[in-house]
């Protein structure tokens, strides 16, 4: 049994200006100790995806659907109680996009960190604040760290500070939303080393969620695509960057940049459309160069919503694709 699946997830957002169909009918299942690379352009819906899984969206949230089962049980639909003391930090902790930026101005680092071991474990605060020593020592900083101020911290060390909370209370999983995002090139480097050692030393399983692929491919034991609220496809991290199936995903691949600069980088026509009105049937079909080619295509994938395809693969992994060019 996988230690998370998400079966049909749907989150949508109501604005002035419609309903906004975030996530639209995502699929997908992690097992123990793996690493799955969430990737796709800004506003695709990875981080939604995150909010959905550790249960924190926004107010304007109008509809939130699907399954998404930890361990076997339906976390979605439990009480909001039973998910915060249960689950939430516990058995699935998240570090949040700009995660950095969201430390309390006012409080130490040691205040910030022994909150979660008080109210959820009932520690007393000095073995807490013990506890935070350790974790902070884990993550590479020094123990005096849990005196400071975020405003004494560089911001690598307050994006350490953000890891070592999220692991504090020894959770399963960890949602990582574009944990490098802001941070100088080296740092970056020093981060990803962090969390490849991490997840050996305490046998973690991430969702990574990032636009960038080179990282994604440095950490990932598989990798999902998102297009417009939709997974497009889903497979090994060797399978996908060697044999990419999905015509987004080839255009995905081929923009990234080599260092050897010879290949030509090649670019996707058109934008990214609309989550309020989406188009029917394939969401990428009004950029696709199969589309614009075949006449066969012509009815079917502007009509009909294509389903998971199993491809041939070399990896463990399936290897699946949403498009009709594999029916």
């Amino acid at each position: 049994m996988a230690l998370l699946e998400v079966d049909n997830l749907r989150l949508y957002y109501s604005t002035s200006k419609g309903v906004v169909k975030a996530v639209d009918g995502v699929s997908f299942d992690l097992e123990e100790g793996e690493t799955l690379a969430l990737v796709g352009e800004s506003g695709c819906g990875k981080s939604t995806i995150a909010k959905a899984l550790i249960r924190l969206w926004e107010r304007n949230v109008s509809s939130v659907d699907g399954e998404i089962r930890f361990e076997g049980r339906d976390v979605l639909h439990i009480s909001d109680e039973e998910f915060r003391t249960q689950y939430r930090w516990k058995k699935i902790a998240w570090v949040p996009q700009a995660s950095m930026n969201s430390l309390n101005p006012v409080l130490t680092i040691g205040e910030q960190m022994i909150e979660p071991l008080v109210i959820h474990h009932g520690v007393d605060k000095d073995k807490a604040l013990m506890q935070a020593m350790d974790m902070l020592e884990a993550v590479g900083l020094p123990r005096d760290t849990v005196r400071r101020y975020p405003h004494q911290l560089s911001g690598g060390m307050k994006q350490r500070v953000a890891i070592a909370m999220a692991l504090i209370l020894m959770p399963k999983l960890v949602i990582l939303d574009e944990p490098t995002s802001a941070l100088d090139v080296i740092t970056q480097a020093n981060i990803m080393n962090l969390l490849k050692r991490l997840r050996r030393e305490f046998k973690l399983t991430y969702i990574f969620i990032t636009h960038d692929l080179a990282l994604a491919s440095e950490l990932a034991d598989s990798v999902a695509v998102m297009y417009a609220g939709k997974l497009v496809e889903w497979g090994s991290s060797d399978d996908m960057y060697v044999s990419p199936k999905h015509p987004y995903t080839v255009g995905l691949m081929g923009s990234v940049p080599t260092l050897r600069g010879e290949k030509k980088l090649t670019f996707m026509p058109g934008e990214v459309p609309s989550l309020i009105n989406p188009p029917t049937g394939c969401h990428f079909y009004p950029r696709c160069p199969y589309f614009a080619s075949r006449g066969e295509l012509k009815g079917l994938c502007d009509r009909d919503e294509p389903p998971y395809i199993d491809v041939e693969h070399k990896g463990v992994r399936r290897h699946l694709v949403s498009c009709w060019l594999y029916k």
